[in-house]
C-alpha cells in the first residue's frame, strides 16, 4: 500500500478475509492445471495476506517506485501464493489467475522475475537471502527508508549459501532486513531430511533479533512484523509455524501436499468443502 509512514493499527478481521481470498484463488489456480505447490501457498497465506494488505510500502500503479518496501520470495514454486497476493492487490489481473502453470503464462510454477511485482528469481533454492543481503546493502548505500523482506523455508536452511547470508546481515547490521523462515516442516518428498532445530536459537546466534509464532495466527504475525520495524542495528527473523494445506482439511493430511495433484472432480469437491469451512461466499 502506498504510504510513507509505519502502519497504523491492523484490522485483523479485514486481514483474515484477505487470506481466505488468497487461500480461495490458490484453490482455484491448482484445480485449473490439476495440480500444484497448493500445500505451501496455503500455509503462508497469513502471512502474505498481512504483508501486503499492512506492512509493505508499495505503489501497484508505480512498481518501480524506489522508496517501495521489496519482498522477495526466496522458495520460487511458493509462486501460486505470491500470485494470488499481486492479483488481490491490483498488481495482475485476477482473471490471469487461471492460466496458473499453462503454457506460455506469466504465472509459472515458479517465479520468474519477468512477471510484474517479482523482484527475483526464486527457483534454485538457498540463494533468496543472498540477495536481500545485496539489496538491503544498496538500499542503505542510496540512504533509503525501504525494507526488504525475504521469505525461505526450513528446507532451504539445509543450503551453505542461506547461513552465508546470514551471517553477512549480522556482520553488516542491516537492519532493514527482515528474514520471514517458514517452517512447515515439509520438503520435496517427505519431511525435512536435516534436523534444523532449534531454528530460533541458530538464527539468534548468528545476531538476528528472532521471534517464532504461530505463522496461521495473524495477531500473531501482525505483532511480530511490527517488532519488526526497529531500526536497532540487527536484521529481524520471525520463524513462523506454519501448517501445510492450511484450511483444506484434505490437503492438511495429505503426505503429497508439497506437490498435490488430484483430477478435477476431487478439486470440485476440495473447493466445496473450503467453502463450507469458511462458511462466506465465494
Amino acid at each position: 500500500m502506498l504510504r510513507n509512514s509505519p502502519p497504523g493499527e491492523a484490522d485483523i478481521g479485514a486481514l483474515k478475509a484477505r487470506a481466505t481470498k488468497l487461500r480461495r484463488h490458490m484453490l482455484t489456480m491448482a484445480r485449473g492445471q490439476g495440480a500444484g505447490y497448493i500445500g505451501q501457498g496455503l500455509g503462508v497465506a497469513d502471512l502474505l495476506a498481512a504483508l501486503y494488505f499492512h506492512e509493505l510500502r508499495y505503489d501497484p500503479q508505480n512498481l518501480g517506485w524506489v522508496e517501495r518496501d521489496r519482498f522477495l520470495l526466496s522458495t520460487g514454486h511458493y509462486s501460486i501464493a505470491l500470485w494470488a497476493a499481486l492479483a488481490e492487490a491490483g498488481i495482475i489481473p485476477v482473471d490471469e489467475l487461471i492460466t496458473y502453470g499453462a503454457d506460455d503464462s506469466r504465472l509459472e510454477m515458479s517465479t520468474l522475475d519477468t512477471t510484474p511485482g517479482v523482484e527475483v528469481i526464486g527457483g534454485s533454492l538457498g540463494h533468496g537471502l543472498g540477495q536481500g543481503v545485496g539489496q538491503a546493502l544498496g538500499l542503505r548505500l542510496q540512504k533509503s527508508d525501504a525494507r526488504v523482506f525475504v521469505e525461505l523455508s526450513d528446507g532451504e536452511m539445509q543450503e551453505g549459501s542461506t547461513w552465508e547470508a546470514a551471517m553477512s546481515a549480522g556482520h553488516f547490521g542491516l537492519d532493514q532486513l527482515v528474514a520471514l523462515i517458514d517452517c512447515n516442516g515439509i520438503q520435496a518428498d517427505g519431511p525435512v531430511v536435516l534436523d534444523m532445530e532449534p531454528v530460533a536459537d541458530k538464527w539468534r546466534a548468528f545476531g538476528w533479533d528472532t521471534a517464532e509464532i504461530d505463522g496461521n495466527d495473524m495477531d500473531a504475525v501482525v505483532s511480530a512484523l511490527a517488532a519488526a520495524r526497529r531500526r536497532n542495528g540487527r536484521p529481524k527473523a520471525i520463524v513462523l509455524r506454519t501448517l501445510p494445506g492450511k484450511g483444506v482439511p484434505r490437503i492438511e493430511t495429505s503426505e503429497k501436499s508439497h506437490f498435490f495433484r488430484v483430477d478435477v472432480r476431487e478439486w470440485d469437491g476440495i473447493i466445496a468443502a473450503f467453502e463450507t469451512s469458511v462458511g462466506e461466499p465465494a
